[in-house]
This record gives structure tokens, C-alpha cells and sequence, in this order.
């Protein structure tokens, strides 16, 4: 019984090893990652789309009303240190962002004006689950708008989980960030990084 106690161990500590070297290996991918979106972000013609930072809840109520903050889902203080977060690390970064657009509900602007200073409402960012035609109208203005910036400092638009799905493809998580570059066919991913 020893010594299969003493061989569970030794397979235990193996174990353990390999999963700890894993972890490593993983974190030093994910650090070069986040390089890479980094430095495409030097680089003239990027563009950021980033999701709202965290806000409770799915919707806004029913009677939400863009010019009334109180009648939206709105950053919690959880998600208005992320949006803090992500403006200090584009400081450290040295990295000056240009045009800042968002969507014009509250969580959108609040993110933008936190992280970046500063945010122009553009109604296309602002999404449209429930109404097909304008969803897909919303969607060309956005690509015409992206198809426009191929050089000087990043364009940064703030929007909502479902327009960063239809202009990037990618799910991703409240307060996550989409690095695009210009590329032959419009602008293409070239990371994503999550600031918190």
C-alpha cells in the first residue's frame, strides 16, 4: 500500500510539472499575443472595436430612452475601472488613438469618455437586434466607415457584443477590445486583448 501511495505521488508531482511548464508556455503565447496586437496598433490604419465595458445585466429595459442614462443598463463601478483600465494602458503603451465613435447609449459613451477622453454618438454602432433591414444597414455604414481608414492614428468605436460579432466575427467578452488593420479585403482581425 506504501509504495502505490508513493507512485500515486511521484505521477502526482510529474503531473503537476507538466501542467505548471504548460501554464507558462500558454502565458508567455498569451504575452506575445498581446504584443502583437500592440505593435499592429503602432502601425498607421488600425482600428479598435470594443465592447462596453461591464454593465449588469443583458438589455436595456423597455423604456429605455437615449437622452435619459437613468432608463438604460448602465457600468456599474466594476466596469468603469475596466474602461479606467484600458485608457492607462494605452498611456503606458504610448499608444494616441484618434477618432473615438460610439454607440449613443450610455455604457458605450461612458466607456469611451473613460478610457479615451472623449466620444462622437454614431447611431450605426448602436445595433439593432430585433430589426433585420437597419442591422444590416448599420453594418455597410459602419464597413463604408472602416473602409475609409487606412492610415493615421486608430479609430476606436465602442459599440455592443452584437455589432462587434457582425463587423469582426469574434464573441467576445464585456470590456474586450478587436485590433483590425487594413488589409486587400477591407480590414482584417489581427488580435483581440481583454484590459482589466
Amino acid at each position: 500500500m506504501h509504495r502505490l501511495g508513493a507512485s500515486a505521488l511521484l505521477v502526482l508531482v510529474v503531473l503537476a510539472t507538466c501542467l505548471t511548464r504548460a501554464g507558462h508556455a500558454q502565458q508567455r503565447e498569451g504575452s506575445a499575443d498581446a504584443e502583437a496586437v500592440w505593435q499592429a496598433l503602432r502601425r498607421p490604419g488600425a482600428v479598435i472595436v470594443l465592447r462596453h465595458s461591464y454593465a449588469p445585466g443583458t438589455f436595456d429595459p423597455p423604456d429605455a430612452k437615449l437622452d435619459d442614462c437613468s432608463t438604460q443598463r448602465n457600468l456599474d463601478e466594476r466596469g468603469r475601472a475596466q474602461a479606467r483600465k484600458i485608457g492607462e494602458e494605452f498611456r503606458e503603451k504610448g499608444i494616441s488613438v484618434g477618432e473615438v465613435l460610439s454607440s449613443p447609449r450610455c455604457r458605450c459613451l461612458d466607456t469611451a469618455r473613460l478610457a479615451f477622453g472623449r466620444a462622437v454618438a454614431w447611431e450605426p454602432l448602436q445595433g439593432a437586434l430585433n430589426a433585420p433591414q437597419r442591422r444590416a444597414q448599420q453594418l455597410s455604414d459602419i464597413r463604408r466607415r472602416l473602409a475609409v481608414h487606412r492610415d493615421g492614428p486608430p479609430l476606436v468605436l465602442v459599440t455592443h457584443g452584437s455589432v462587434v460579432t457582425d463587423v469582426t466575427g469574434l464573441d467576445i467578452r464585456m470590456g474586450e477590445l478587436v485590433v483590425m488593420r487594413p488589409s486587400s479585403e477591407g480590414h482584417a482581425v489581427v488580435g483581440r486583448l481583454h484590459l482589466e
